[in-house]
């Protein structure tokens, strides 16, 4: 009986030898990867905020290419465009 109880002990004792070491070394590597994945996030979050401005830069820029008096202003002096009196205005009905 004495001999199973040794024997159980030097079992656990040569697992706790190895596994304590493989759980040390598992934890670094999570360390490690955790350090990687939080230094790619802070990349990436910081693409967003870039790429965000970027977006309101571009939604400025439209509502300013696009507003009435500068489509205006353009077709006049640089077309020759002007525009349309009543008079000038004809109306087609079809039946």
């Amino acid at each position: 009986m004495k001999f199973r109880h040794d024997l159980k002990l030097e079992v656990a004792a040569c697992f706790a030898v190895v596994a304590i070491p493989m759980l040390l070394i598992l934890d670094a590597f999570q360390a490690r990867r955790y350090a990687k994945l939080k230094t790619e996030l802070v990349k990436l979050e910081d693409k967003q905020l870039e790429l965000v401005e970027e977006n309101r830069k571009l939604i400025s820029d439209i509502s300013l290419l696009s507003s009435s008096d500068r489509i205006e202003q353009i077709a006049e002096t640089e077309l020759g465009m002007h525009k349309a009196k009543s008079e000038d205005i004809v109306r087609v009905e079809i039946k």
